[in-house]
């Protein structure tokens, strides 16, 4: 037998009993959520939603460079205005809109919109909120003072208000490098960012305030490692479980604020398929008893949100520490 394949025997302990190899806080994490069913029944939805917005990517770079594939704008068939749901075909199975076009096709490509502005403004809080914390926990002083100044500063505001303030201040900015449109999704995607990173700033905050203070971070300093090093080596990577929490929770935020924002019309642009667009148009159809795309965009937000906070919640128990042994 080679050594690659030679099995180690247990240790045991002196009273013949076998020791169990401690776990990492990661590998404990991943045991408890693959034993919840609830958060893989969750992560399963969330997946699924994922790979129904890479369908629709595809589905837009198809229609680009094939003729034969119609753009979702070219769907258009005013013969079938405002059709009751029904299963004659596909696109009838959510019914029409006022312009003929399938309400599924339009709730399945808001998928996209929804997930690319959740995880966009998510990459820019929350390393803004990790970085800033993580700077004033730790060297504290005039940077701490300054720091919780900025961010006490923006929570004073109404985030819906900040949010609407950015939208329209990126309206008067031109395109980034001719190509970045802040009128757009990414402005949309920079405004939620610029505005959710207060509370992963505040977590972060006081983790590493605590964390400076353990003996392997003085023992660190004792020797003459550098601060900015310490905080790189030893701290931050100590405070990442909260920014994965924080991110799951702050998906939520985002999606639910791109709908709310493009139902005040100024979320994503007009004619682009999204939730919050899809509200926007059919807050009147109600009134005349066309429920269906209301329902089509409320009910893909619901599950997708449902998903995402109790798949949140169970992260944050698996990585939280102190239940490790519960």
């Amino acid at each position: 037998m080679t050594p690659e394949h030679t099995t180690l025997p247990p240790q045991q302990a002196d009273g013949g009993d076998h020791l169990v190899s401690g776990r990492s806080l990661w590998g404990d994490a991943r045991r408890r959520i693959m034993r919840d069913p609830w958060a893989m029944i969750c992560l399963g939805i969330i997946v699924l939603y994922a790979l129904i917005a890479i369908g629709g990517v595809c589905y837009e770079l198809a229609a680009e460079h094939y003729d034969d594939v119609p753009a979702f704008e070219e769907t258009s068939d005013y013969d079938n205005t405002n059709r009751h749901p029904s299963l004659e075909s596909p696109r009838f199975y959510l019914g029409t809109d006022w312009a003929g076009k399938s309400v599924l096709y339009k709730t399945l490509l808001g998928v996209k919109v929804s997930l690319t502005v959740g995880f966009m403004a998510n990459i820019v809080a929350i390393p803004l909120g990790v970085i800033l914390g993580a700077i004033a926990g730790f060297y504290g002083k005039w940077i701490d003072t300054l720091i919780v100044w900025l961010f006490s500063t923006l929570a004073s505001i109404p985030g819906i208000m900040l949010l609407i303030a950015l939208r329209y201040a990126f309206e008067e900015i031109p395109p980034i490098f001719g190509i970045i449109d802040l009128a757009g999704v990414p402005g949309v995607c920079v405004a939620l960012g610029v505005v959710s990173w207060i509370g992963t700033c505040r977590l972060v905050r006081a983790e590493v305030m605590k964390i400076r203070e353990l003996d392997y971070v003085i023992a660190a300093r004792a020797i003459g490692t550098p601060k900015f090093i310490i905080m790189l080596r030893h701290v931050i990577p100590n405070v990442l479980h909260l920014a994965i929490i924080n991110f799951s929770l702050g998906f939520v935020w985002a999606v639910k604020s791109e709908v709310i924002l493009s139902y005040l019309g100024l979320g994503v642009p007009v004619g682009v398929p999204s939730w919050g667009n899809m509200i926007n148009a059919a807050r009147t159809d109600l009134f005349m008893g066309r429920w269906w795309e209301l329902t089509a965009a409320v009910g893909a937000m619901f599950f997708l949100v449902l998903a995402l906070n109790i798949f949140g919640d169970r992260l944050r128990d698996s990585l939280d520490p102190k239940l490790r042994n519960v």
